[in-house]
């Protein structure tokens, strides 16, 4: 048994494993892994244990702000601080806390209020909050004046504010305005460059995530690639295909967001590599006219990929399919569907200590 550095553990809803060695974590983790790709020896990459995380999203609530208590939705855990999250991350969140203490907070159960979450990034070198608030409220113009005079004081680069309809619980929104520096965020992966929109998808732990993509590089600079192209499909923004597009002939990034697309241009053109980027759904790959040398790297949702998607790859029979995959679940139903592969290499990579999820990293090749 491990001691909980978090006063609040048990009480919000978030990490669950902190009474757990991180060592048992990571085994725990790992056995689950095996299980999913066979026969396979699967190595683990871990990083820090805490103060790793550069996004939170908390809950504004009547005594500042929290998360949701574990088992109930509808009550916040006034949280002064969190041990997964990195120290300028929660430097932010004390900012916001003494600056709206008493502000009109939403009532999730009755939708009224104002203040919803404020979303806090810290990449690297820099930093966004975004004030989310019910579009349906009264009392918007308010609290915008209110975020603008708390813009002018605080050390956050960026601050936005993002509108979400009151019985729509989410925490970003194609609704928004800056308030103070731009949307866009910037972080560093292996030498490259990237942008990513405030509102949008970036892993939240730069230590492994970048450990991820160099482990991805180096299964594929075992490879003869001379003369492949690359297909980077559910691209986001770019990172995978960019990073080893010097490997290839051409790399095509599919991505279904335009949002996500419109940010992978600019990163291909920022990084100067050889690539284009799609805006498509996954499910409708067979549109897409792709050369017969062929590598593809996928990174899936949660949900896994369309089996539209997995009969297309079938057919255009690429010589290495690279699955990233945050669901280990999800990820041995859908490698079941390619029998034409193989399971050559599997790793974890552990981006959410004191948590049950994981990042893998799945090698498929075609059998001989």
């Amino acid at each position: 048994m491990a001691e909980p550095k978090c006063p609040y553990f048990l009480k919000c809803g978030g990490c669950s494993a902190q009474h757990i060695e991180y060592d048992v974590q990571l085994e725990n983790k790992k056995a689950v892994l095996a299980r999913a790709v066979g026969d396979v020896d699967v190595q683990v990459f871990s990083g820090p244990e805490y103060e790793y995380r550069n996004r939170m999203d908390f809950i504004f609530h009547a005594n500042g702000l929290g998360f949701r208590k574990k088992g109930d939705w509808k009550t916040i855990v006034d949280v002064k601080g969190c041990v997964i999250s990195n120290p300028r991350l929660n430097a932010l969140a004390s900012e916001v806390r003494e600056s709206f203490s008493g502000a009109d907070y939403f009532k999730v159960v009755q939708h009224s209020g104002t203040f919803r979450y404020a979303v806090v990034r810290t990449p690297q070198e820099d930093s966004s909050i975004s004030f989310v608030l019910n579009s349906d409220s009264t009392k918007i113009q308010e609290a915008i004046e209110k975020v603008k005079e708390f813009a002018a004081k605080t050390t956050a680069n960026n601050v936005v504010v993002t509108y979400v309809p009151s019985k729509t619980d989410h925490s970003t929104s194609e609704d928004f305005f800056v308030v103070k520096g731009v949307d866009m965020l910037k972080e560093k992966y292996l030498g490259k460059e990237f942008l990513y929109s405030v509102q949008g998808f970036f892993q939240n732990n730069y230590v492994m995530a970048e450990k991820m993509q160099e482990y991805v590089r180096g299964l594929l600079q075992k490879c003869d690639t001379s003369g492949y192209h690359l297909l980077d499909l559910y691209g986001g923004v770019g990172t995978f295909g960019i990073i080893n597009a010097d490997l290839f002939s051409g790399v095509t990034i599919v991505e279904e967001f335009q949002g996500s697309i419109d940010t992978a241009k600019k990163n291909i053109a920022v990084n100067g590599v050889k690539a284009e980027a799609l805006c498509m759904d996954a499910k409708q790959l067979s549109k897409v006219e792709l050369p017969s040398k062929l590598f593809v790297i996928t990174d899936p949702p949660r949900s896994g990929m369309n089996p539209k998607t997995i009969q297309t790859l079938n057919r255009l029979k690429p010589s290495v399919i690279v699955y990233v995959s945050c669901n280990v679940q999800q990820l041995a139903k859908d490698i079941l569907k390619f029998r034409e592969y193989k399971v050559k290499s599997a790793a974890l990579f552990d981006l959410f200590p004191q948590t049950p999820h994981s990042e893998s990293v799945v090698e498929l090749v075609r059998k001989e």
